[in-house]
């Protein structure tokens, strides 16, 4: 095969990200070219027009492209970053534990992504969150118990592509067990075979028994199946195990290749070169490098690879085959379907109603809720997740001021707590307890200290404590996996979406 047939097959098996809200001109000319995919970011949406204009320039350049997107439709979300998801992520749909709901909220979610030209979900995180102390998993996960996140990962993968929409099941072979975010470092799970196969595999098996069509690998070292290399780029993970074990016959999308976990030892372009020779059959890529220049240097390392027998033209074949057969899919799963006009921006009523039955209240609420009136509330903000996205809102003050007009919101980071100045025109919570108030002007008003995966944040246990210690009346609100229960009164929502917050607003106001 020519040098220029190469490029092609290396172009299709390419997932990259780009800068701008309408395509560049350099991703027009390499779909003309044959680039098989492109992938949707935060900073590619603005609103449900112009997402849906941009899938149709793409479209027009090339009708079966895959537009592919990360949204969990939790605490990570793209097409609604601007606000905050309006439906509960995985934890919450695990707390609820009805799969109908899952596969409902799936569906919903679909047939939004299909209305905006999105043909392939990196969704849903199949994750057993085993480690209550994951840096990066926590709430996008159903759950810790593998039977329960399998039943609702497999309702997710209905859900999904029954609105046509291709779901892609992650982060194989389980990112749960991890106290290493794999955006930095290259996490090492250190269990038995016996417990992954009863284990992190348990939904992965589900997601291929309901027929998702990609699977997402995860850039982890797991040694009882490859002591030497990541699941990205082992051949024992995606082909023995993957493959042969599960018969899974879908695509295998790679996490994105620039994360540390993989270009720190391999390099950006080996790696991708690896994975390919390992069993995946598309790169993701594009997160933190969206530009022709990284596109064209991974594709002219895949086609030397080929020129130089490190990677068989069979295999890079057979990857690009099988970016064409989802493309195939995805096409006939949009025929017959009466086109959807892109929904207005707002929310998801079955989003809404699902929150609400995920919230859960620990102690006595008895004279404590509903509020008896306008509330300060105090939200203690952790180190940013990459996985999540720093333009993500959260927070219940907002909702809470809407339901009770004149409720106060200060948010505190570690930094404020440790003898920063802090800033003068914000209220602020001083947690020390010597001032005459210690609670920072809410002396008489009902007191509401917001957390996020309290556990993981010794600092913010901390200062809730001192909190709590001069005002026992507060509410503790949980936003991310509620491993530690503190306070006589505490909501759990199990995620910080906008629709979590909303839910956990109405109870503290008494509104249902």
């Amino acid at each position: 095969m020519n040098e220029r047939n190469l490029a092609g097959l290396a172009a299709t098996v390419l997932q990259p990200g780009f800068v701008g809200t309408a395509p560049p001109d350099w991703v027009r000319r390499w779909l003309a070219d044959g680039l098989g995919a492109v992938v949707l970011f935060a900073r590619n949406v603005v609103d449900p027009e112009q997402v849906a204009a941009l899938t149709a320039t793409l479209r027009a350049e090339r009708p079966d492209v895959l537009v592919a997107i990360d949204e969990e439709a939790g605490d990570v979300t793209r097409i609604e970053s601007g606000r905050g998801s309006s439906r509960p992520g995985n934890l919450a749909l695990g707390a609820v534990d009805d799969p109908a709901l899952t596969e409902e909220v799936a569906r919903d979610l679909g047939g939004e992504l299909a209305a905006l030209g999105i043909t392939l979900n990196y969704a849903p995180d199949a994750d057993v969150n085993i480690n209550p102390a994951n840096p990066v998993i926590g709430v996008r996960s159903f759950g810790a118990d593998p039977h329960l996140v399998a039943r609702h990962t497999a309702a997710w993968v209905r859900g999904l592509q029954s609105a046509g929409v291709a779901a892609c099941a992650k982060h194989f072979p389980g990112h749960g067990d991890t106290r290493v975010d794999s955006h930095h470092d290259l996490p090492r799970i250190e269990a038995s075979r016996a417990r992954l196969d009863t284990g992190e595999l348990v939904p992965f098996r589900a997601a291929v028994a309901a027929g998702v069509q990609a699977v997402m690998t995860g850039h982890l070292l797991v040694p009882a199946l490859d002591p030497d290399l990541p699941a990205t780029l082992s051949r024992r993970i995606l082909g023995d195990l993957l493959r042969d074990e599960l018969g899974f016959s879908g695509v295998v999308v790679t996490d994105a290749v620039e994360m540390r976990a993989v270009a720190d030892r391999y390099g950006f372009a080996g790696a991708a070169v690896r994975a390919l020779v390992a069993g995946a059959d598309a790169i993701c890529v594009g997160g933190e490098r969206a530009d022709e220049a990284t596109a064209r240097y991974l594709r002219d390392a895949i086609v030397a690879a080929v020129l130089s027998g490190e990677l068989p033209e069979e295999r890079l074949a057979e990857a690009a085959k099988r970016v064409g057969q989802l493309a195939e899919w995805s096409t006939a799963a949009r025929v017959g379907r009466p086109a959807e006009a892109p929904r207005p921006a707002g929310g998801s009523p079955v989003g809404l109603t699902a929150a609400r039955r995920a919230v859960r209240v620990s102690g006595d609420p008895t004279g404590r809720l509903p509020l008896t009136g306008a509330a300060h509330v105090v939200e203690f903000a952790p180190p940013h997740n990459i996985a999540i996205g720093a333009e993500t809102p959260w927070g219940i003050g907002a909702p809470l001021a809407e339901l009770l007009p004149g409720t106060t919101t200060v948010r505190l980071t570690e930094a404020d707590l440790s003898g920063e100045p802090a800033d003068p025109t914000t209220e602020r919570v001083d947690l020390s307890g010597e001032p005459a108030d210690p609670t920072g002007g809410a002396a008489g008003r009902p007191l509401v200290l917001v957390v996020r995966d309290l556990h993981r944040h010794g600092w913010m246990r901390a200062a809730v404590d001192r909190a709590l210690a001069s005002r026992p009346d507060a509410v503790v609100v949980e936003l991310g996996v509620p491993e530690l229960v503190t306070g006589r009164l505490h909501l759990a929502t199990h995620g910080a979406t906008r629709a979590a917050a909303r839910a956990a607003a109405e109870l503290l106001a008494g509104i249902r």
